[in-house]
């Protein structure tokens, strides 16, 4: 079916939901105002549409597959990632020293979305090499920074990122790789990773590895481990790919879904690295890459969900079925109501999940254009939540997507189940979104709630605003809002942090609902009785009681969850 990039969409969410506007305010993002926005959205998204979305059945029905120690990608993505490459659209928020083109995440972001509504698949590598860009910006040594972050930014090589191991996963402390000093300023790093999205392709000349490793003297855990660069080729003096690096792609994963996107084992016998950053902070490093991963994995999620949602409403729009209860209707089965639930609580729900992750970027940006901390802490704020609802959204808006479809959705032909297939991994990596729940009620809530109730406070003071205009609207929002508050002081209250892990993942879900209302509002106050009203009263009216329950959750504590023994959960 054909895909149309949501360009509108993200417009109206720059312009009326999470204040855009004070990104071109700044003297660092000063020439991304109106005009550029839209030129910007309107190119990447012809090339979404015309381009990388009809890749989105090849990568499934035939999938990277490993020959003679190279992989072969799938047919089309050669092209799509010249596409992306020519379009400067890896280097977007890069810094144009190093050849990006210095926007906004923000509107990275949006680009990253409607390219994993596209083919995500193939959004995968362009944003391995961003997070890798970034990383090397913060961390890397000038020399590094020269040599690798152009051509990293223009395409010709690609990036990856090298943590988890057989033994070591979310528990990264525990990785066995070991770097030793050459005595030349190099470092020979060798050991096994596992799970490495784009581990290798057959399209870039370059692939650029950034892996986890502990030096002779590191110490055990993660405060022992240090950041190598080990390229695929060892540039030479001219700072081309030059002579194989002693590193191999072992095999590749037999996944459920991102069949397009080769994931591989990677093998490093004493190959060439450079160090980056200092001995034994390699997290900190590694960190950076992972927390602009995260918002981008949201990010993928959310257009996972969009892809679905598009193929699942233009099922519905032409799909009869049954007496159709609505006489003036499609005669189609959007007239069913249980039908016309589905496609509303996806697209509410995609709003919901867009505004959070786009406000996100927003806090990012002022962060990097203003340096004040308040923003740093807004931003850190929102990083969790995003990844986690985002990656949520998409599975479950795939989801809907197969049951609109009926038997025919699972029917693999129709490409419903793909999306299911392709966006399930998205809340396991870059951080479980049981991790980024308990990184939410834990790390960013050290300041005591603070950056929360913050946040609180403008959305109350939003939704008193709105009393006049949009009433009912209006005070759902405040009153879901209060009962988040009374939700946040009590986690804050508990010092045990299993009594907030225990209910992090339900705390979170809520928090996200609230966000959703709120951002819902401000699109119907923009809008008033049009669509974005009717989305944001179905929204409020349907979707955000849920938070009542999910709050009564989060306030439970640990006791009920291990008052079942291990014995008991075998039985």
């Amino acid at each position: 079916m054909p895909f149309r990039a949501p360009v509108q969409d993200y417009e109206f969410i720059f312009n009326h939901v999470v204040g855009y506007d004070t990104v071109p305010e700044t003297n660092r993002f000063s020439e991304a105002g109106g005009d550029m926005v839209s030129a910007i959205l309107q190119e990447a998204g012809k090339m979404c549409d015309d381009i990388i979305a009809p890749l989105q059945r090849n990568g499934d029905l035939t999938p990277a597959f490993l020959e003679n120690g190279v992989v072969r990608t799938s047919p089309g993505f050669s092209d799509g990632w010249q596409a992306i490459a020519e379009g400067g659209w890896i280097g977007m928020n890069g810094d144009p020293e190093y050849g990006g083109m210095g926007l906004p995440i923000a509107l990275a972001s949006c680009v990253n979305d409607m390219m994993s509504a596209a083919c995500l698949s193939l959004q995968l590598a362009p944003l391995m090499s961003q997070g890798q860009i970034e990383a090397l910006e913060h961390h890397a040594s000038d020399a590094l920074k020269e040599l690798y972050i152009p051509k990293l930014a223009s395409g010709e090589w690609s990036g990856t990122m090298n943590l988890t191991e057989p033994q070591a996963g979310s528990d990264v402390g525990a990785l066995r790789s070991k770097a030793e000093p050459n005595g030349d300023g190099t470092y020979a790093v060798s050991g096994q990773k596992i799970y490495i999205s784009w581990g290798d392709n057959d399209f870039t000349q370059n692939v650029c590895h950034l892996v986890l490793a502990r030096l002779p003297d590191g110490v055990p855990g993660t405060k022992g481990i240090s950041l190598f660069l080990v390229p695929k080729r060892i540039p030479d003096e001219n700072g081309e790919a030059g002579v194989a690096n002693s590193l191999r792609v072992v095999s590749l994963e037999h996944k459920m879904g991102l069949h397009g996107s080769p994931t591989c084992v990677m093998e490093y016998d004493n190959a060439t690295g450079w160090l980056v950053g200092e001995p034994h902070n390699g997290m900190a490093a590694m960190f950076t890459m992972m927390n602009n991963a995260r918002l981008g994995v949201g990010c993928q999620g959310i257009g996972a969900a969009e892809g679905a949602y598009q193929h699942a409403l233009a099922f519905a729009n032409d799909r009869k079925q049954g007496r159709t209860p609505v006489g003036d209707g499609t005669g189609t089965i959007l007239d069913h109501a249980d039908v016309r639930r589905m496609l509303a609580t996806m697209k509410a729900d995609i709003f919901a999940a867009r505004s959070i992750a786009l406000a996100c970027a927003v806090a990012i940006d002022m962060q990097t254009a203003t340096g004040d901390v308040e923003w740093k802490a807004r931003a850190a704020l929102l990083t969790p939540i995003a990844k986690a609802f985002g990656t949520d959204v998409g599975l479950d808006v795939a989801q809907m997507g197969v049951q609109v479809h009926g038997g025919m959705g699972f029917v693999e032909e129709t490409g419903a189940a793909q999306y299911v297939r392709d966006v399930r991994v998205t809340s396991i990596y870059e951080g479980t979104n049981g991790i980024q729940a308990m990184d939410l009620v834990g790390r960013k809530m050290m300041d005591g709630g603070e950056e929360a109730g913050r946040l609180l406070d403008e959305i109350e003071a939003a939704a008193e605003a709105a009393r006049d205009v949009l009433p009912d609207l209006a005070n759902s929002v405040w009153e879901a809002t209060e009962s988040l508050r009374e939700a946040t002081d009590w986690l804050v209250e508990q010092k045990d942090m299993n009594q907030r892990f225990a209910g992090a993942v339900a705390y979170l879900r809520a928090f996200a609902r609230v966000l959703g209302a709120h951002y819902h509002l401000s699109a119907a106050m923009a809008d008033q009785g049009g669509r974005r009203e009717a989305l944001a009263r179905f929204y409020t009216q349907r979707l955000l009681p849920e938070h009542a329950g999910l709050l009564a959750q989060a306030q439970q504590g640990a006791e009920g969850l291990y008052a079942l023994s291990a014995d008991d959960l075998a039985a």
